[in-house]
């Protein structure tokens, strides 16, 4: 193209412009969005320490509650006298406190309904032999 043919053309806008601007959209949700799955994925990081298996697999979480920045965790053991316990619940509250977004982790040790292998996911009880 020649110079004169240039001129022909409108300039694009300038990004500071108002024509410049796109139509307003809500913006996508970042991909590290703070939810249950988020959560549960990060639990899975949780092994217990005897049987080398996290602890959402084995059926020890009970429930997750996303509430802006507070992250509430009911988790079980498979037995009151199981002498990981204390280990389990610190490296789950670890774990939660370093994800983007966590404020505050609550975690609630429960015993109703007490834990049975029924709670196991199959591949898991398969691989136990249960």
């Amino acid at each position: 193209m020649t110079d004169t043919d240039m001129s022909d053309q409108p300039e694009p806008p300038l990004p500071d412009s108002p024509s410049a601007s796109a139509p307003a959209t809500p913006p996508a949700p970042a991909p590290s969005a703070l939810t249950e799955d988020v959560v549960k994925a990060t639990l899975r990081r949780v092994k217990d320490p005897e049987l080398n298996l996290n602890i959402v697999d084995l059926g020890l979480v009970y429930a997750v509650t996303v509430d802006a920045g507070l992250v509430t965790v009911d988790v079980t053991l498979t037995s009151p006298g199981c002498p990981s316990g204390p280990e389990i619940l610190n490296m789950a509250e670890q774990q939660l406190r370093a994800l983007p977004g966590v404020e505050d982790v609550v975690m609630n040790l429960v015993w109703d309904p007490m834990w049975s292998p029924d709670r196991m996911e199959p591949r898991i009880k398969a691989y136990l032999g249960f």
